[in-house]
């Protein structure tokens, strides 16, 4: 039994040299910006409602979109960049988008925009759409995978891929982060994908590491089992010596099994 909500989903004191990933995607993202500079479109006229466009050489397969996690409160796309680089390499046009945080915004709010980015990015690139996210950003994704949410490009999903996502946000409420997060019964609910119905012939794949809280772990093999009772397509990967920041370095490389998995190569 769980008792301490806080400690569940804390991820960086469990993690070593947790406190220095940031700096090093950051790094990263912004070295990959270099030798792929993106197009920067804005979906919105907030400051966050933009996003990053990675075109490939040649006609691209489809549309794979990327959109990140902190919680729903920090972090935005120029920490993520070279996330874009698997997909890219496989001949797809990428989108990391950035979204306005809590608390300006609230969760449901934040679902909103990420469908809106999605679908901007949908307009700008023809062919089937693959949805990848971390953590608060594999909510995101899975949101958009739910009937009730609004996509003007539903029709073109072909796969949703969440990494460490949370999947019923009621645990949340008994967290600190429920202040900033504005968080309360109602929105829990509603914003849980997992206490909603998937589209018509979802695919979908909840990804998360073997080292991770035990918490997450339980989140992803939860939305893979209701999807699946509900008759969407669904499997649950643990992936074997991968933690919460690790787990999603399987993105940067084309031949990974998670890239592999996401663009339906296997």
């Amino acid at each position: 039994m769980i008792t301490d909500w806080d400690d569940a989903y804390a991820n960086s004191i469990y993690i070593e040299g947790g406190a220095a990933f940031p700096d090093r995607w950051l790094a990263d993202a912004a070295a990959f910006r270099v030798s792929h500079p993106p197009q920067t479109i804005s979906y919105g006229a907030h400051p966050r409602m933009v996003f990053d466009l990675f075109r490939p050489m040649g006609t691209a397969q489809g549309l794979a979109v990327f959109v990140h996690g902190g919680y729903w409160m920090a972090l935005d796309k120029d920490s993520f960049s070279h996330l874009a680089a698997g997909a890219l390499a496989q001949g797809f046009a990428v989108s990391v988008p950035s979204y306005v945080l809590t608390p300006e915004a609230r969760i449901a709010e934040i679902t909103q925009h990420i469908a809106r980015a999605v679908d901007v990015a949908a307009q700008m690139v023809p062919g089937p759409i693959y949805l990848a996210g971390h953590s608060a950003g594999g909510h995101l994704v899975s949101r958009l995978g739910c009937r009730d949410v609004g996509l003007n490009c539903a029709a073109r999903l072909s796969h949703i891929l969440s990494i460490s996502g949370v999947h019923d946000m009621r645990p949340l409420l008994h967290t600190a982060m429920r202040k900033d997060l504005r968080l309360d019964l109602a929105e829990a609910t509603a914003e849980s994908p997992a206490l909603n119905t998937p589209r018509t012939a979802m695919r979908l794949t909840t990804w998360v590491g073997q080292n991770e809280r035990p918490e997450f772990i339980r989140q992803s093999e939860l939305l893979a089992n209701v999807w699946a009772g509900l008759g969407a397509d669904t499997a649950c990967v643990i992936e074997p010596n991968r933690h919460h920041f690790d787990v999603i370095d399987g993105l940067c490389n084309p031949h990974s099994p998670m890239v592999q998995s996401w663009l339906g190569n296997t």
